[in-house]
């Protein structure tokens, strides 16, 4: 195993801070700048940063962004609830984290109106909640990670211990519903109306694993486990699960480089890339397990092993010593407009962005989950 000195570590949260002082928000794209789960990936990223370290620049940070969008009586700055986007409640994590620390009520507010969200929130007729409201029926792996852990960070807070058993359900029917049995991995969406043009009109799941939909679902089971009551039958099926995937994702693992691919299962077919925002995930989530005992001390290892690998290979200088994460998928999805088909072409044809906020906010989750890991 690899062992770094700290600022290997937090030099990647102070980096991306020096890149962007001002707003975590692509400079060129306005859409960027409106409440979004890319945003609230990186205020996870630096929260365990300021966590792990004791250094409160990265929190500071965190709530300079936050205070751009939440207003004194708690609204959402362009948060539109009637979109039902699961997407749109990832970044309430933060929020709680705020009223915790500061016991400012505008965060809470705010976090009411996430929680509000999915008491409304539509479902499919086994009670799995729509990826968005433009996606009837559908639930995708990323979906997990952008609710359930908020979810149970706010009925721990709020003391709702029954929606426990919510949270249980949709692990549940992720598990029986869009797991292969063969090779333990997940297929990225289902639809369980069976009516979209990718999805097989049998299962209802779409064709491919996809690394950063595994990546989002990892670390959405690694992380409600933090709060997850110890006595809940829930908790030991996500443990479960959790290990299971794990040992999956190991036996898809490049050996070379110690990462995956963005099909994981595909490494060997032409056109498939290393893909990081991927790897990042898995890395972040089996350091977090090897740390929390859900996993054998192996994974610490591994995990090291593999940051180590892709911060060589694929975090690059500048002259001026800024890093520049590459080989980030920008973006995929199942449906919309236009089409996508869920295919191994369509997926690979995604173009890579440098420093993509998707890659960038697992990069510091790992630093962090490693930086405690090796103290």
């Amino acid at each position: 195993m690899t062992k770094h000195p700290a600022d290997y570590y937090t030099r990647i949260a102070d980096n991306f801070i020096r890149l962007y002082p001002d707003t975590a928000a692509y400079p060129s794209e306005a859409k960027s700048y409106r409440w979004n789960y890319e945003q609230g990936l990186l205020y996870n990223g630096f929260i365990n940063m300021t966590a792990v370290t004791g250094d409160k620049s990265y929190g500071n940070y965190v709530k300079k962004n936050i205070d751009y969008y939440i207003q004194p009586d708690g609204t959402i700055k362009t948060y539109r609830m009637d979109q039902f986007n699961i997407d749109n409640i990832g970044p309430g994590r933060a929020l709680l984290h705020l009223y915790s620390l500061t016991g400012d009520k505008k965060y809470l507010m705010a976090a009411d109106t996430l929680y509000r969200q999915m008491t409304l929130h539509p479902r499919n007729p086994l009670g799995g909640f729509w990826h968005k409201k433009i996606y009837p029926d559908q639930m995708w792996l990323d979906g997990l990670y952008m609710a359930q852990p908020f979810l149970a960070e706010y009925a721990k807070m709020t003391g709702n211990q029954a929606m426990f058993d919510d949270i249980a359900l949709q692990f549940r029917l992720v598990r029986d519903n869009m797991r292969d049995s063969v090779s333990g991995l997940y297929y990225h969406g289902w639809d369980q109306s069976r009516k979209e043009k990718w999805a097989d009109p049998v299962t209802g799941l779409s064709p491919e694993f996809w690394g950063r939909s595994l990546g989002w679902f990892m670390m959405a089971m690694v992380d409600v486990l933090d709060t997850f009551p110890e006595e809940h039958p829930g908790r030991k099926m996500i443990l479960a699960m959790f290990q299971d995937l794990s040992d999956a994702l190991l036996l898809v693992r490049d050996q070379e480089s110690g990462l995956w691919y963005q099909i994981v299962d595909k490494g060997t077919e032409q056109g498939n890339y290393l893909e990081t925002s991927a790897s990042l995930m898995f890395i972040y989530s089996m350091a977090k397990g090897a740390n929390m005992g859900y996993l054998g001390t192996d994974f610490l290892r591994i995990a090291h092993d593999s940051f180590s690998s892709l911060m060589s290979q694929f975090v690059i200088p500048d002259s001026s010593g800024n890093l520049f994460l590459q080989n980030v998928c920008s973006v995929a999805g199942l449906g919309g407009k236009p089409y996508r088909n869920g295919s191994y072409a369509y997926y690979i044809s995604e173009p890579k962005r440098i420093n993509d906020f998707k890659g960038y906010g697992p990069l510091i989750l790992a630093a962090a989950e490693l930086l405690r890991g090796s103290r």
